[in-house]
């Protein structure tokens, strides 16, 4: 077991309401993860800006386009590998 200053209620809301990441997946994806967006059409590639919880905030056709709907929520966008 490793130590940590954070409880996993505290680790799980770092970032929150603060930062953002763009992740890029296929309509299909989408979908699966989020099944109340039952309106797209399928195989589309889309660029999703989530929140640091995993929530998604917006869906775009382009990476710019999410990166900069983080910018005007004044969110700083991570990379995730």
């Amino acid at each position: 077991m490793t130590n940590t200053p954070f409880t996993a209620e505290q680790f799980a809301k770092l970032g929150a309401g603060q930062v953002a990441y763009v992740r890029e997946m296929t309509s299909d994806e989408f979908k699966r993860i989020f099944p109340q967006a039952n309106d797209l059409q399928s195989g589309v590639k889309l660029f999703a800006l989530l929140s640091a919880e995993g929530a998604p905030i917006v869906l775009a056709d382009s990476r710019d386009t999410a990166i900069a709907s983080a910018w005007e929520n004044q969110l700083q966008t991570v990379s995730l590998h």
